[in-house]
């Protein structure tokens, strides 16, 4: 059968692939995408998206426990589990649907199957009707990245969780150990403890959430304990016994094994990247435990082919897949785009209370030889945050003490998440701490503590 003729064949059509795809076809390319499992990725069925709607229903359901704060009454809250997760599925489910309906308005070519990548600029994919011969002179590798298994602590579906049971949850943990404090971890610590269940946390590292800035990790710990929360660090959990309905965890502390049972486990800890079976070896591209060796356009070396996303490494962000996808679109096309730098793509941790930073962190600041000022501004002095009852958090900005530059910011508590992007643009336009101190802030509103932190690092705070 002949080859099929494309400018771009994009493999993987999650946040990075689909992106890519509709960049490259604005741009007049000829575009082909490849899926072998479902539309929008990970991301939007099975990360992003539906956590963000379980979590949405915790924070629902813990605004219902506390409505005589508002004035309100409400009789003995409930939930049904099944109901909860069924509106997950149908928010991913509408949006995965919405990207077949993007690529066929941007006339982009879709196939459903595996692709391997035969020869430069050459793709065989399996479908269910055999196989399909494709032909590009450019290859964009936009495959993404699985859950990790660690030997002894593999998901079984039944009391073991990977996020993917976790998120279709078929019973509603009573005792739940999470291996792993990330993002993912916390999240699903945070909604699960939130509907009820005796929650702990194991974290290897020092300290939970570890590529938080120390200050944030530990006032979002001490959260987390206050809501009953159990939180190990330096912990690891060292095997599973597994039993008809419950889990015996062995979890080795300050040099001493002890056990625990659960009745559950979700093991979130780490991801690798999906580089088996694509044809990377025999082209010489270069992989650095499991993940693509790029340069900082994602060129991998072997001319015409690009990695994106999760498969090219940390940040393990949608947005910065995204963000690749737009830079190689428009490589491709001739243009010269502005490379991805990870320090000024913001992180956002959906726990409650929310987590968000960009930038550098503290230590690694100074860790830089930065001579650095600090300023910092709580919730607590905040008007709106007090109205929406929501004192508890912290705003935290670092400066470079000689140019003004805004090096990092870092934020915990309600709706930081939706804050952060103010920093995010600051630092892509380079602001100084002159601009923001001469920014009028909306007043009553979560923003104005980002004035005050900023006026506080130069010993100028109004509010405190």
């Amino acid at each position: 059968m002949a080859a099929q003729n494309f400018d771009v064949i994009v493999i993987g059509a999650g946040p990075g692939g689909y992106v890519a795809a509709i960049r490259a076809a604005q741009l007049g390319q000829k575009v082909v995408i490849v899926e072998r499992e479902h539309m929008g990725g990970i991301c939007l069925n099975w990360g992003c998206i539906p956590t963000k709607a379980l979590l949405r229903s915790s924070e629902v359901f813990h605004l219902m426990h506390r409505a005589k704060e508002f004035g309100l009454s409400v009789e003995k809250p409930d939930f049904d589990l099944a109901a909860v997760i069924k509106r997950s599925r149908n928010v991913a489910g509408q949006l995965s649907s919405g990207i077949g309906h993007l690529m066929k308005k941007n006339k982009i070519t879709t196939i459903m199957g595996e692709a391997r990548i035969t020869a430069k600029g050459k793709v065989s994919v399996k479908t269910d009707k055999g196989e399909e011969q494709l032909e590009a002179k450019n290859i964009v590798l936009a495959t993404g990245a699985r859950a990790r298994n660690l030997p002894g602590l593999e998901a079984d579906g039944d009391r073991v969780w990977s996020y993917k049971h976790a998120l279709q949850a078929k019973h509603m943990p009573k005792k739940l150990l999470v291996i792993g404090s990330g993002a993912i971890g916390i999240e699903f610590a945070s909604f699960f403890n939130t509907m009820g269940a005796d929650t702990t946390v194991v974290e290897v590292m020092d300290r939970v959430l570890p590529v938080e800035d120390a200050e944030i990790s530990k006032f979002a710990k001490k959260q987390f304990e206050k809501q009953g929360m159990m939180i190990m660090e330096k912990a690891i959990v060292k095997q599973l016994d597994r039993a008809k309905d419950k889990v015996t965890a062995h979890i080795e502390s300050k040099g001493k094994v002890q056990t625990m049972e659960f009745d559950t486990v979700i093991s979130a800890v780490g991801i690798v990247g999906n580089v088996e079976n694509l044809g990377l070896e025999d082209l010489g591209v270069k992989i650095d435990r499991t993940h693509v060796v790029t340069d900082e356009y994602c060129r991998t070396g072997v001319d015409g082919l690009y990695a994106i996303g999760d498969i090219a490494g940390a940040p393990w962000l949608a947005h910065k897949a995204s963000h690749e996808g737009v830079m190689v679109a428009e490589l491709i096309a001739g243009k010269h785009p502005h490379p991805v730098k990870p320090e000024s793509i913001a992180g956002c941790t959906y726990c409650h209370p929310q987590i968000a930073s960009v930038g550098y962190t503290e230590a690694k600041a100074k860790e830089l030889g930065y001579d650095i000022k600090v300023g910092r501004f709580p919730f607590i002095g905040n008007g709106k945050a007090i109205a929406l009852g929501e004192s508890e958090g912290m705003v935290k900005t670092i400066f470079d003490a000689k140019t003004g530059e805004l090096l990092g910011a870092h934020m915990v508590g309600a709706e930081v998440t939706e804050l952060i992007q103010g920093y995010v643009v600051g630092r892509q336009l380079e602001t100084t701490e002159e601009d923001l101190m001469n920014t009028v802030f909306p007043h009553p509103t979560l923003s104005e503590m980002m004035h005050e932190s900023v006026l506080d690092a130069y010993d100028r705070v109004i509010h405190m």
